[in-house]
């Protein structure tokens, strides 16, 4: 009885709490002259703190086990533009950047500002504004914090793991079950709703136009995805199988570009170091292939000599060593 009452009581709460605006400031959120002073981060019951340490936990642990680039050029130029587009966003805590070792075109934002990018969207990309683009679209995601608002709405609906909320570090509690992503990271972390997705598009093409990206670009990338999702069928990458690049999608983008966004004469779209980058990067790449292919390639070893004392026959002709064994006449018989 007791336990019912209680239910009904939290599900009251969580009619209340979704009830209440998501974020503060949204008739100004699309003012793109505000950017940085304006509030657009969800409620959450979870502290900015633990979900900081939550995001610096499970970055820890995609170390351990991903394929890091560790060139510190690429990483010192992909750096750059990731922290471009962060000073011109509604970030409020710092970002560090890793490029993993996969071909695959992919970002992925952990809670607290943890931005792992896949070496497959440098090396799909044509410009350097259309990196740009993935990177705001995944920092929109954390300065939202779309994540910790998530995991605050499942735990009050699992309201049996309340308690166990303030505990330090009892974060997988209100997680949930969830099956596991490469590198060990928890599904709930990278995958959103689709009204977070528009969300994270609508600030992110602001982020990219605030830092002097042309917000075009992004839409050029999607564009991209689709012909490649034609030319081979289920070639479409993970980062758009929970939210892919629909013709509907591509539209809102356009019209929110037109519609919020003043128009400018010149945009960064791209630069020579962007081409000597991407370069550098391919054959850091190929390097290492081509030294998994050496360390997998199986060796031929030279099979030791025979004892020469132990290969002389009755008449102490010498047949070891690597001299060609010679033929012997054999004596008629008498």
């Amino acid at each position: 009885m007791k336990r019912s009452r209680l239910a009904t009581y939290l599900t009251i709460v969580l009619l209340g709490f979704s009830a209440l605006p998501l974020r503060a400031g949204d008739d100004k959120k699309s003012n793109v002259n505000d950017i940085g002073n304006r509030k657009v981060a969800h409620r959450s019951i979870i502290s900015e703190e633990k979900e900081i340490a939550i995001g610096k936990q499970y970055a820890a642990e995609i170390d351990k086990t991903a394929k890091l680039i560790t060139d510190p050029v690429v990483n010192e130029y992909v750096n750059r533009i990731v922290q471009n587009v962060a000073r011109n966003s509604d970030l409020k805590v710092p970002v560090t950047v890793k490029i993993i070792d996969d071909p695959t075109i992919n970002a992925v934002s952990l809670p607290g500002g943890f931005l792992y990018v896949n070496s497959g969207v440098l090396q799909a990309a044509d410009e350097e504004d259309q990196v740009a683009g993935v990177v705001a679209h995944e920092l929109a995601h954390v300065a939202a914090r779309h994540w910790a608002s998530t995991m605050t709405k499942a735990t009050i609906l699992q309201y049996a793991t309340i308690p166990l909320l303030f505990i330090p570090m009892s974060y997988p509690v209100y997680i949930g079950v969830s099956s596991a992503l490469n590198y060990g990271v928890p599904v709930a972390f990278t995958k959103f709703g689709r009204d977070d997705e528009a969300e994270a598009d609508y600030l992110g093409l602001q982020y990219m136009y605030k830092a002097g990206y042309d917000p075009n670009s992004y839409v050029t990338f999607f564009g991209k995805v689709l012909q490649d999702e034609r030319r081979s069928p289920g070639s479409v990458p993970s980062v758009f199988l929970d939210h892919p690049p629909t013709a509907d999608r591509i539209i809102k983008c356009e019209e929110e570009i037109k519609t919020i966004l003043p128009k400018r004469d010149q945009y960064l779209v791209s630069t020579s170091e962007f081409n000597d980058v991407k370069g550098r990067l391919q054959t850091v790449l190929t390097a290492r292939l081509k030294d998994k292919q050496q360390q997998g390639a199986p060796t031929l070893e030279k099979r030791d000599s025979v004892d020469k004392t132990q290969a002389k026959d009755g008449k102490g002709a010498d047949q070891s060593g690597d001299k060609p064994p010679v033929l012997q006449r054999r004596d008629s018989p008498n």
